[in-house]
């Protein structure tokens, strides 16, 4: 199954959400495939990965078949990005089949992984299209700000025209809060304005803050290798859990 982490917005936990599920995923047993979609390469810097030698471009640009491009880190292959994404973005717009190039790219792979978890570009380039375009649902990692909610009605509104034209049987596997105190009102009131006004799974664990979840990349690991009995790398291991459960439902 592949999933995109998708937000609009820098910042929102996205490459730490697609690294640390992905961890969570393969202690578990399952067999997992990363993809870092961000021409700033977070995902493969904070999995040491940052000087690979054959990138997501190569692949895409033929210069290098998937399976020499990927890097193993615990337990999970990774397909490396870097600022050669950029471009990607220029050579898409000039390809007829610019919105599949990534699926088909990735065809290969489908078999061999129970998950390809794909890191998104925090904007909705051709790059977050063809991801969308290439997964069978989405996950949005959420900080609950006011600001955020107005993000969401543009991711909304983008996944709606993908599936509207290119992609009619994508769907939305939830939202996922991120950074999360609910100490302070505004998180509980977020999460209850979401639940009245979307259509939308919140799901019911969430990822609270904590420092080792941002030292962790400076150590090329995730946050459940680095600090295991941290508050972060528990709530992953949580939310891969219900994570499991969500997609049993969509696969129902």
């Amino acid at each position: 199954m592949i999933i995109s982490i998708v937000n609009h917005k820098g910042g929102t936990g996205k490459t730490t959400t697609t690294l640390n599920l992905g961890a969570a995923l393969a202690l578990k047993g399952y067999r997992i495939l990363l993809v870092d979609l961000d021409a700033q390469g977070n995902l493969s810097y904070s999995l040491g990965a940052a000087d690979a030698s054959a990138t997501l471009s190569d692949v895409l640009f033929e210069e290098a078949t998937l399976e020499d491009a990927l890097v193993s880190c615990e337990g999970m292959d990774l397909l490396p990005g870097n600022t050669k994404l950029a471009d990607v973005e220029l050579a898409l717009s000039k390809i007829d089949n610019r919105y599949f190039l990534l699926r088909n790219a990735l065809q290969p792979a489908v078999d061999k992984y129970d998950f390809i978890l794909m890191d998104c570009p925090p904007s909705l380039s051709l790059l977050t299209v063809n991801a969308l375009c290439a997964s069978d649902s989405i996950l949005i990692p959420l900080q609950l700000e006011v600001l955020s909610v107005r993000g969401l009605d543009l991711i909304l509104n983008s996944i709606s025209k993908i599936q509207g034209t290119l992609h009619p049987g994508l769907s939305i596997l939830g939202v996922l809060p991120v950074l999360v105190d609910m100490r302070k009102n505004l998180n509980t009131e977020i999460v209850s304005y979401i639940n009245t006004n979307y259509k939308l799974k919140i799901f019911e664990s969430y990822i609270r803050s904590n420092v080792k979840a941002s030292e962790a990349p400076s150590f090329g690991s995730s946050v459940i290798q680095y600090a295991p009995s941290s508050t972060s790398a528990q709530d992953y291991i949580k939310f891969s859990k219900e994570f499991l459960k969500a997609i049993q439902l969509t696969l129902k």
